[in-house]
């Protein structure tokens, strides 16, 4: 699978899904704990680092980012879906959004206190992984916390619809904390902690703290 094609598949999904997958999210992090206490401590160690803007890349319909500024954090968004982003700036007016790539990631060196990717990598195929990574580490201020959350496991999957029954078709990666971990140190972080969700769930997940050395 070349870039432009999964790139293209994932940018045609969300826009097509962008709505439903809104109404579906909007409230999911009321009943995700876990998840609220990563964001919460994510928001602590943004803190104890500086003060600055907080990438959240591959932000999706904005819940996370709203999420994230409504903790005190001057957070912005970034996803590759127009029709994502239009949803997002519609639902949190007062918060910045932008239509990006992770791949190519259009924000200046060394521009963001810290960063986010909230289930945003599931896409992305392991040969581009590395340099997607290696955007992050660019971006990032030396010292800058980076949060990433994933599906766990070793499979990967066609997803070919979804939120709604809507069309869809990406390719949804389920991966190791261990590989994941090893990608962030070969990228140039160190991984401070690992968090492991949902254990008992269909699709278990995991959070790694990052950062920038």
């Amino acid at each position: 699978m070349n870039a432009d094609t999964w790139l293209e598949d994932t940018r045609t999904s969300y826009d097509t899904v962008a709505v439903s997958y809104a109404d579906q999210l909007r409230e999911a992090l009321g009943a995700r704990p876990y998840l609220r206490a990563a964001l919460t401590l994510f928001a602590d160690l943004v803190r104890a680092t500086g003060e600055g803007p907080v990438a959240d890349v591959g932000c999706g319909p904005g819940h996370v980012t709203a999420h994230l500024h409504d903790l005190g954090l001057d957070a912005f968004g970034v996803d590759l879906s127009p029709a994502m982003i239009d949803v997002a700036r519609r639902d949190h007016p007062h918060l910045r959004f932008q239509v990006g790539s992770m791949t190519d990631l259009d924000l200046p060196d060394a521009s963001a206190a810290a960063l986010l990717a909230f289930w945003s990598l599931i896409h992305v195929p392991d040969d581009a992984i590395p340099a997607v990574l290696g955007h992050f580490h660019r971006v990032l201020r030396p010292g800058g916390p980076l949060l990433v959350g994933f599906h766990t496991g070793d499979e990967s999957v066609l997803k070919t619809q979804g939120y709604g029954g809507h069309p869809m078709r990406v390719h949804v990666h389920r991966r190791r904390p261990e590989q994941v971990a090893a990608w962030l140190g070969e990228a140039g972080f160190t991984v401070e902690a690992q968090w492991l969700l949902g254990l008992d769930e269909r699709a278990p997940g995991a959070v790694l703290f990052a950062r920038k050395t």
